[in-house]
């Protein structure tokens, strides 16, 4: 199975405090900063594809919107950075060659 953390190196960049600052900001927004209904429940960055730690520049989310917003900024990254395609070059025609 690949993909989620298996594929990522997030995980090694992470402060040594994370868990310190993952729970103050959880602390801080008990409620989802996105849907504003559900308790908050992961410690998302507010930019994609940031290792700013700061505390303002995070945010407590609920699990389903933070798959959904990982989602949208995954799929983003791979239509600004599509992957070379995998197909074989046409062959010519036997007759042609």
């Amino acid at each position: 199975m690949s993909g989620g953390w298996q594929d990522s190196d997030r995980r090694s960049r992470l402060p040594s405090n994370w868990a310190t600052i993952r729970r103050r900001v959880l602390d801080r927004d008990v409620v989802c900063q996105i849907c504003k209904t559900r308790p908050a429940t992961h410690c998302d960055h507010i930019e994609a594809k940031t290792d700013a730690h700061a505390e303002d520049r995070l945010q407590g989310v609920c699990a389903e919107c933070h798959l959904q917003k990982s989602s949208r900024e995954g799929n983003a990254a791979q239509r600004a950075n599509p992957r070379p395609g995998r197909r074989r070059p046409p062959e010519p025609h036997p007759g042609l060659r």
